[in-house]
């Protein structure tokens, strides 16, 4: 499907500068990438090797076919909703974090409304204690699937360390070469500080990902997104993934991070103890920003906190609505909002 849109309409600030009201209008072609933290898809079955006893039957949480089920029609709701206002197929990417193994991705991608779309699935199996993975999503009708690598973070100084990989899929969408890479960073358990050796390493581990693939191309268009359990403004995603928030800045390697704005404006995907956190980001390399190296750049980002996905009342009233606080059953989605960019390419 070529859907269109108007610029002197649709997106009248990205040329006010520039056309005039005799100018004729521009008509752009919108692509939506997305990264969403699911919050705990597990199935119903005991994984063996995986920490996974609290979703199971029996336990505390009462986990079973029923809360199951309900949970991947809540999770595939929002995933059909997700930037439908500006695209009617959705999001044509979308990273994961948070999923216990490939049959509960299965499971999700056939369920209502999302089943029609027929997303397809890049997935492998990590070694994270509590048997969670990253994975992307695509709608074949809008990307190809070229080949994708798992990269293994390590401690040299923890022999025991284990958390998500990260994922890099490569493929072409509408014509462009991309290259998406899907990480799910260490947490802050233990505190921030004592915990950020863990995440510098992951973001040295993605820089390593990412000089890789410029090395090989200068201009490619590369997508770094996941939960970073970090915020835009944090040294492992300035200093140690070498971002910025200013567009100009995104030049020889710098990524650029369009969530520093809406972080800046107090915007968060997530909540805790009173504070916004905005911890679920997806970064972009310079090409997406000049245009370089194909007909996709860079847009906008939108964090899509629709009020159905916040909580309705009470001491975390607007806070994500999760699927659980503690083990207490509240029949939400997730702790963490999901985001997404918009890409566009001008018409021919």
């Amino acid at each position: 499907m070529r859907l269109l849109f108007i610029a002197a309409a649709f997106v009248p600030f990205l040329f006010a500068s520039s056309c005039s009201a005799q100018s004729p209008k521009k008509e752009f072609i919108p692509a939506l990438v997305g990264f969403y933290n699911i919050e705990n898809l597990y199935d119903t079955l005991d994984a063996p090797g995986v920490d996974d006893a609290e979703y199971l039957p029996g336990s505390a949480k009462q986990w079973g076919t029923q809360r199951y089920k309900r949970k991947l029609e809540r999770l595939a709701h929002v995933i059909g909703d997700m930037g439908k206002d500006l695209h009617p197929q959705g999001v044509a990417l979308l990273g994961l974090a948070e999923v216990e193994n490939r049959a509960v991705l299965e499971d999700l991608v056939a369920t209502e409304p999302i089943a029609s779309r027929k997303y397809g699935i890049v997935h492998e199996d990590g070694p994270d204690r509590r048997g969670v993975d990253v994975a992307l999503l695509y709608n074949p009708a809008l990307f190809k699937v070229l080949g994708h690598k798992s990269y293994r973070l390590t401690m040299p100084d923890k022999p025991d360390f284990r958390t998500r990989d990260q994922l890099l899929v490569s493929g072409i969408l509408d014509g462009d070469t991309m290259h998406v890479i899907v990480a799910h960073w260490p947490s802050r358990r233990g505190g921030e500080k004592r915990s950020m050796p863990n995440r510098k390493a992951a973001a040295e581990l993605g820089r390593h990902i990412v000089d890789s693939l410029l090395a090989r191309n200068p201009d490619a268009r590369i997508l770094y997104m996941g939960d970073l359990n970090d915020d835009p403004v944090n040294p492992s995603v300035v200093r140690f993934l070498r971002s910025t928030g200013q567009k100009e800045k995104a030049v020889e390697g710098m990524l650029f991070n369009p969530m520093h704005t809406p972080y800046q404006k107090g915007i968060g995907s997530l909540a805790w103890r009173d504070a916004w956190n905005l911890f679920d980001q997806i970064i972009v390399s310079p090409s997406l920003v000049t245009g370089k190296g194909g007909s996709y750049r860079y847009y906008g980002v939108r964090i899509f906190n629709e009020p159905y996905l916040r909580q309705k009342d009470g001491n975390f009233k607007d806070y994500p609505w999760r699927t659980f606080v503690g083990d207490t059953y509240s029949d939400g989605y997730s702790d963490h909002f999901p985001v997404f960019l918009i890409l566009v390419k001008e018409a021919q």
